[in-house]
């Protein structure tokens, strides 16, 4: 697949901290509620750490207590991609920014949250970056 933002792995190496590469570029998870925006309540616009693209705003984020911020729709359907997994001998749905392939997390469907959807992305605080409501981007 190629992405808008295309980069050799190397660059990626450079540019990213040990921790996000790992997450964003080999698939990686954070520890459970170890990340920083699992219970942020800030308002605004969550975007990916590798590329910048817009990907979930605060009105979607809620609460699951699973360990790491949930979603219950992404900003634009077409800001992530969705990719079958069957890692780790079970089948789930990988949530990957569409606009450089960075992973983000996992969606789940069906688990009975009170959301508009019935669905929860889970995402890393690590593959997002938070840009409070009021700021614009480069600040």
């Amino acid at each position: 697949m190629t992405y808008q933002v295309d980069k050799p792995d190397e660059q990626w190496r450079t540019e990213l901290a040990p921790e996000e590469y790992r997450v964003l570029r080999q698939a990686g998870t954070e520890p459970a509620f170890t990340g920083e925006y699992t219970d942020t309540k800030t308002e605004g616009v969550y975007e990916c750490r590798a590329c910048g693209a817009e990907l979930f705003r605060s009105t979607e984020k809620f609460e699951s207590h699973c360990g790491w911020p949930s979603f219950y729709d992404p900003a634009q359907s077409e800001a992530v991609e969705l990719i079958e997994d069957r890692s780790l001998g079970m089948a789930r749905t990988e949530v990957r920014c569409a606009r450089c392939g960075s992973h983000l997390g996992h969606v789940f469907t069906g688990e009975g949250y009170p959301t508009p959807t019935d669905q929860r992305y889970c995402i890393n605080s690590v593959s997002l970056r938070l840009l409070p409501a009021g700021e614009s981007a480069g600040e």
